[in-house]
């Protein structure tokens, strides 16, 4: 049979609905491979139906699509919000909807220390909790497909805070 990351997967490649995952599997490696699947969220069974529709309505707040189309640009890189698609230089950078969703919001608040908690809340509409290293995760991601010998790092982390967006120093 299909298992749920394949039909995730299956599902992601096709459309851009949002997905929401309800899983008995709690560990945080089975959160990140549903989020790498292409999740746009994953809720651990057993859940109340308070937090349930709490994502939910989270979920549907986040695909609403936005208003006009725009190209953000921060040094070198680029984000269409029309067309989903990132570059750095003229290099094409293939991104996942959680990765795309993360750049987003660092190049909408350039040169601006993100906290994990408001990374949490505008990236992934809730809070993972202490434990998750999901934005580590997602920021390692995105440095691997930005960064190359000629295109210096721009994510920073700055330690016990969070991250930012800035040119090298």
């Amino acid at each position: 049979g299909v298992d749920g990351l394949e039909v995730c997967k299956r599902l992601r490649a096709a459309s851009d609905v949002p997905i929401l995952m309800l899983t008995a599997k709690d560990d945080i490696k089975d959160r990140v491979a549903g989020l790498d699947a292409g999740a746009d969220d994953y809720l651990v069974k057993p859940f109340s139906v308070d937090e349930l529709m709490a994502r939910v309505r989270a979920l549907f707040r986040r695909s609403v699509p936005a208003s006009r189309p725009e190209i953000l640009r921060f040094a070198d890189l680029t984000l269409d919000t029309g067309t989903h698609r990132a570059y750095r230089g003229e290099r094409p950078i293939d991104l996942t909807a959680k990765e795309y969703e993360l750049l987003e919001l660092f190049m909408r608040n350039p040169r601006q220390v993100l906290t994990r908690d408001v990374i949490f809340d505008r990236v992934w509409g809730y809070d993972f909790g202490g434990e998750s290293n999901i934005i580590e995760v997602y920021v390692r991601y995105l440095r691997q497909k930005t960064e190359t010998e000629s295109s210096p790092r721009v994510i920073h982390t700055v330690r016990g805070v969070g991250y930012v967006l800035r040119e090298e120093e």
